[in-house]
């Protein structure tokens, strides 16, 4: 089974073409925090991890997505060889998109936001 689930920060806006079949491609760069933190300081270390969306979902990563915007996606890994102009083997590895999500609130105000979750007032009349 082949199937990602990431969750981070676009670290460019999307770059979109077309091939000669018409099929619009999009490629951007997804910026993700490991589970455990670094010994140094306490940072957070991140991967940054290349991905490819095609058809309509490469359409609306290039019209809706910004650097520095939290998405989420679901997708497979892929992994391309090929020859450059040298004769030398070059490798890719990327996240072929099926589906991408908004992860964050369009609010611009993040001072109360801890985590990537707003806090929530506490009610005492509810009924459980």
């Amino acid at each position: 089974m082949n199937k990602v689930i990431l969750m981070g920060r676009l670290t460019r806006n999307p770059e979109v073409i077309y091939s000669q079949q018409n099929l619009a491609i999009a490629r951007y760069s997804l910026a993700v925090n490991r589970a455990a933190k670094t010994k140094q300081q306490g940072k957070q270390d991140v991967d940054f991890i290349n991905c490819v969306a095609f058809g309509k979902a490469a359409e609306f990563a290039g019209k809706y997505f910004n650097q520095g915007q939290r998405i989420g996606i679901v997708g497979r890994i892929q992994v391309r060889c090929w020859e450059d102009n040298n004769g030398q083997k070059q490798w890719s590895t990327e996240v072929v998109v099926a589906e991408q999500y908004f992860a964050e609130s369009k609010l611009k105000d993040t001072q109360n936001v801890e985590n990537g979750f707003y806090p929530v007032e506490e009610y005492d009349d509810l009924p459980f």
